[in-house]
């Protein structure tokens, strides 16, 4: 089984391509896909799309793993940009046929170095040891995809795998304000949740 590991970012992207869903799994390839920030955002995103997919391409992957975005960005713009990169991503993705599963970085980090806060610095040392490679994979981004394929690979071992296109719950802090305000019900869609919160407004 060929996993592909995606850190998403605007301006850098790393991946990691890993064969086999055992203790020892074997990396295929790694690398980065870059993006100026001299170049317009449309731009951008074509070539992290096309980027993606020639990755796909030559790797021929089974499935994609790929880091959920962070709830609690502090710099709005920052989120609005992640989520168009992640966005062509997942794009790129679905049109060559992948089934695509996220995890949020806390879980991806417990999953290589038994913390959720583990530092880049000590990720990029973990992959290097899991795979007895002759330095740190750079830059962080790459040990940072490899790890969310990694990741992935633990969650099929146990039986915890399952596409995000199959979830019905948004993320935890999302659903909890909107029980608050006495919006959406565990157990719905999220799109079923939206739409009430819609005529509810009305």
């Amino acid at each position: 089984m060929r996993i592909l590991g995606v850190d998403p970012g605007l301006s850098f992207t790393g991946y990691g391509v890993v064969e086999g869903v055992s203790r020892n799994p074997v990396l295929v390839e790694a690398g980065v896909l870059k993006s100026p920030a001299s170049q317009p955002l449309a731009r951008r995103l074509k070539d992290l799309h096309e980027g993606l997919v020639e990755v796909i391409e030559k790797t021929q992957p089974e499935m994609m793993a790929i880091e959920a975005l962070f709830s609690n960005y502090r710099h709005p713009t920052s989120a609005i940009q992640m989520g168009h990169a992640r966005g062509v991503l997942l794009l790129a993705a679905s049109q060559r046929g992948l089934p695509v599963y996220d995890y949020p970085p806390a879980r991806v980090k417990k999953a290589l170095t038994g913390g959720g806060r583990a530092t880049k610095a000590q990720m990029q040392s973990m992959i290097q040891s899991i795979f007895s490679l002759e330095k740190p994979p750079e830059p962080p981004d790459v040990a940072d995809a490899i790890a969310v394929a990694l990741c992935h690979c633990d969650a099929i071992r146990e039986g915890r795998a399952q596409p995000n296109s199959k979830r019905k719950s948004l993320p935890g802090s999302i659903q909890e304000a909107m029980e608050k305000a006495g919006v959406g019900k565990r157990g719905k869609s999220p799109l079923d949740n939206v739409i009430e919160g819609i005529f509810r407004d009305k």
